[in-house]
């Protein structure tokens, strides 16, 4: 070559060696107007348009684009590795490889970075680097969108989505997954010695140990001249020195609040400002401080290096292995001047004396609500973010605080670490051990402030107090009865659902509630434990004892919120409070197993049960018709006598019963008192409310037998009948044309009459 003097065997390959000189590519790709030099290349690069892979492999099936690409490919079955490393001797399968490799012992990196001048071996990771300096992120998550800048990074993070955790330890089977966890965890089984410098150090990680010996061997030649602290370099000395003079030189702009320190400064700034600019690579949790990242870094690692002499605990961090031997020796240095309480730590007791004085200098910026410590604050702003940054390995599930995590994880480890002293008994939560024991001590010391009553929980306090408040924060999800106390409302759920989980081992029936069950076995043992003092009477039920003791007394204590009757029972088959509530409520307990209709009280259903199989124990005398209720069977007879003994004051109508006159003399009064507990509308007889109800229980109890669509209301199951059986009852007169229902013949005959009922408000048109 005449430019730079390399040397040919064919007068071709010079050829194509001067285009290396000269720029020329004479060969264009029609799809994409690529340039190459040689029309080989050209037809290999067309081949990526095309999908052509005429190359396969015979082992395994595997196309490729080019014969090169094939032999390469091959190379991983037979094991060849052809090239290879003059320095070291290691072997590689690719002859680019080898040239990366090189690098290594010639120390050669040729890609420079046009950002900083940071110079690297492979042109891969100075793409990857450069991304820091312009932002980039090209790989996205397609689950939670999250962005990175290494495909590396995106892997290791969907396999949270995935669960997958490929990599595992040799030694205790411990799963991970990403590489580098498993790496750092791997450090546990490992120890690396230290060089004897001061003869007693073995640490776990390389890091440490570097860290360690520097400590050992450098002088510290800078002395505090007030407490004798010494320091290897000056600015150390004069920045600890602010300690004893208080200066705080840097100050936030936004609260005012003085540092000493201008990385203290920073970190505070991101409170104001939210910045969280440390992520964690396995799980995309950000964090205000890098501290706070290599700490929770560690429960993906396991990476626990420092391990507490007297029982063997492990710690992530030597701080922590420090306060732990406190517990061992009882050591409580720091002292509160006004209660005498010792802690271990400084900052515990300086935490302790915002109790006396009131102070709580944490805020949350977007409610307001103060607190006493940090960690109370910032686990307060995850009910604002939604953050749950602990999570479960076992399930899933994720927690604000690590506390409930570790109480949470007790479930899955079956772990009760706190016993009860009198009779042994385990609890997960040292809180259920504490109202456990005040079964035996008898201590109750929640009292209610209105009428003196003591409980042993907090919960059974405020759960008291709703009486006098009249509070009902539980509301059911099907009918939204409300109730005081949230075991109420589960008991009530269970009539929804049909739920009896307590069964007779005699007889087989089941219960909703224990007790029921219990008082239920009497009548297979007879026992009847409570009995009357004034008649003797005997009682298998406390209740029923109760109950009839009101016989005795008159007493009526059980009155009703809503209109103030008064009843001797709150629930029993007679009549009681419970059923009268329901004429309120509109609730209906008892459904029928054949067709779904419900019924406020049990009677009423066992009436209705006689539909379905067609008893009629009651006949007439006169006309021998047959009928379910005796009190039918009488409104019957008037048939045969005539008579109308109930009249109407206002227009002199006669009825045969006197329900009949009731609801005939609303029309006079225009009384409504049948009103909905859920939009306020008011009718004039109980049915029609029923139906109305329904729109908002979305219950429709008659269904078509034909395609089995359900409706509210009878009437309009037997207008869609119709269109099963044809029928078409109404006519119209004019034309003949016949309808299903009355309305769409009222609209029909708007046809032939001109009628626009309708006009609009704003332009008259109707």
């Amino acid at each position: 070559c005449d430019i730079c003097g390399k040397r040919f065997a064919e007068k071709k390959n010079l050829k194509k060696h001067q285009m290396v000189h000269t720029g020329e590519k004479p060969f264009s790709c029609d799809v994409c107007g690529t340039r190459f030099r040689e029309q080989g290349n050209l037809k290999r690069h067309q081949r990526i348009h095309t999908g052509d892979r005429p190359f396969s492999c015979d082992l395994c099936g595997t196309r490729f684009i080019q014969k090169a690409g094939l032999m390469e490919h091959q190379r991983i079955h037979t094991g060849e590795k052809p090239f290879c490393c003059d320095v070291c001797g290691t072997r590689f399968r690719r002859k680019g490889h080898l040239s990366r490799h090189q690098r290594i012992h010639t120390g050669e990196k040729p890609f420079s970075c046009d950002f900083c001048g940071t110079r690297f071996t492979q042109r891969g990771d100075l793409t990857t680097h450069q991304r820091i300096h312009t932002g980039e992120k090209p790989f996205s998550c397609d689950v939670c969108g999250t962005r990175f800048r290494q495909k590396g990074d995106l892997k290791s993070h969907q396999r949270i989505h995935t669960g997958e955790k490929p990599f595992s330890c040799d030694v205790c089977g411990f799963r991970f997954s990403n590489r580098g966890n498993l790496k750092s965890h791997q450090r546990i089984h490992t120890v690396i010695v230290a060089q004897p410098v001061c003869g007693a150090s073995q640490l776990k990680q390389k890091g440490h140990l570097k860290t360690h010996q520097k400590i050992q061997t450098e002088e510290k030649q800078f002395r505090c001249d007030v407490c004798g602290t010494r320091f290897r370099r000056q600015d150390n000395l004069k920045l600890h020195q602010r300690i004893h003079t208080g200066e705080k030189p840097f100050s936030c702009d936004v609260c005012q609040t003085s540092f000493g320190l201008r990385e203290n400064l920073k970190r505070h700034q991101r409170i104001h400002t939210g910045k969280k600019p440390f992520s964690c690579d396995v799980c995309g949790i950000r964090f205000t401080e890098k501290g706070s990242l290599k700490l929770h870094q560690t429960v993906h690692t396991g990476d626990k290096p420092f391990s507490c002499d007297i029982c063997g605990k492990r710690f992530a961090e030597k701080k922590n292995l420090k306060k732990h031997q406190m517990v061992h020796t009882g050591e409580k240095p720091f002292s509160c001047d006004v209660c005498g309480t010792r802690f271990r730590e400084q900052g515990n007791l300086k935490r302790h004396q915002r109790i006396h004085t009131g102070d709580r200098p944490f805020s949350c910026d977007l409610c307001g609500s103060r607190f006493i410590q940090r960690a109370g604050l910032v686990e307060h702003q995850r009910i604002h973010t939604g953050e749950k940054p602990f999570c479960c390995d076992v399930c899933g599930t994720r927690f604000r605080r690590k506390g409930h995590l570790s109480r949470h994880q007790r479930i899955h480890t079956g772990e009760k670490p706190f016993s009860c002293d009198f009779c042994g008994t385990r609890f997960i939560h040292r809180g259920d051990l504490t109202n456990h024991q005040r079964i035996h001590t008898g201590e109750k010391p929640f009292s209610c402030d209105v009428c003196g009553t003591r409980f042993r929980q907090k919960a059974g306090l405020k759960s008291h107090q709703r009486i006098h408040t009249g509070e009902k924060p539980f509301s059911c999800d099907v009918c939204g009865i409300r109730f005081s106390d949230k075991r109420h409302l589960k008991t009530h759920q269970t009539i929804h659902t049909g739920e009896k989980p307590f069964c007779c081992d005699v007889c087989g029936t089941s219960f909703r509630l224990k007790s029921d069950l219990k008082t239920h076995q009497r009548i297979h043992t007879g026992e009847k434990p409570f009995s009357c003092d004034l008649c003797g009477s005997r009682f298998s039920n406390r209740g029923n004892l109760k109950s009839h003791q009101r016989i005795h007394t008159g007493e009526k204590p059980f009155s009703c919120d809503v209109c103030g009757s008064r009843f001797t029972q709150q629930s029993s088959e007679k009549k009681n409070l419970r059923q009268h509530e329901k004429s309120h409520t509109g609730e209906k307990p008892h459904s029928c197993d054949i067709c779904g209709k419900r019924y406020t009280e049990k009677k009423n259903l066992r009436q209705h049960e006689k539909s379905h199989t067609g008893e009629k124990p009651h006949s007439c005398d006169i006309c021998g018709k047959r009928f379910k209720e005796q009190r039918i069977l009488k409104a019957h007879h008037i048939v045969h006598t005539g008579e109308k003994p109930f009249s109407c004051d206002v227009c002199g109508s006669a009825f045969r019963r006197k329900g009949d006159l009731t609801r005939h003399q609303r029309i006079h009064t225009g009384e409504k008192p049948f009103s909905c507990g859920v939009c306020g509308l008011s009718y004039s007889e109980k049915a029609h409310l029923d139906i109305h109800r329904r729109i908002h229980t979305g219950e429709k109890p008659f269904r078509c037998d034909v395609c089995g669509t359900g409706f509210r209301h009878e009437g309009y199951m037997k207008i869609h009948q119709r269109i099963h059986t044809g029928e078409r009852p109404f006519s119209c007169d004019v034309c003949g044309k016949k309808f299903i229902e009355i309305g769409a013949l009222n609209k029909h005959k708007r046809v032939h009459t001109g009628e626009k009922p309708f006009l609009c408000n704003l332009c008259g048109t109707r």
